[in-house]
C-alpha cells in the first residue's frame, strides 16, 4: 500500500507546470518533500544529482523542467511564459538573462 503522505507530496509537485507523475517521483528521489523546498535551489545541481542517482545521463529537458519548478516555487506571481518548461532551454535562458529587463 502506498504511503499517503508521499502520495500527497507527489500530488503537490504535480501542481507545478510541466511536472507529471514521473518528474514528481524524481523530485521525491532527490529528497524534496514540498514545493517550497525547491525555492532557491540550483536546478543544475538537481539535474546532475538525478543523473548520478540514475547512473546515466538524463535528458537535458529535465534540467529545463527543474528550472521551471524552481522559478514556480520561488515566486508567488508568475509570468505565464515562464511556466512553460521549454522556455527554460539554455539559449532562451541566456537571451533572457542578457536582456535589459530580465524576467527572473
Amino acid at each position: 500500500m502506498a504511503d499517503p503522505q508521499k502520495q500527497a507530496i507527489l500530488k503537490a509537485f504535480q501542481q507545478i507546470p510541466g511536472v507529471g507523475p514521473r518528474v514528481a517521483e524524481d523530485l521525491w528521489k532527490l529528497n524534496f518533500r514540498s514545493v517550497q523546498e525547491l525555492a532557491g535551489k540550483d536546478p543544475e545541481t538537481m539535474y546532475y544529482q538525478l543523473c548520478a542517482k540514475q547512473g546515466t545521463q538524463v535528458d537535458r529537458c529535465m534540467l529545463y523542467v527543474f528550472r521551471c519548478a524552481v522559478y514556480y516555487a520561488a515566486n508567488q506571481q508568475h509570468d505565464p511564459e515562464l511556466l512553460k518548461w521549454w522556455n527554460w532551454q539554455d539559449a532562451k535562458l541566456k537571451q533572457r538573462l542578457s536582456s535589459t529587463n530580465p524576467a527572473l
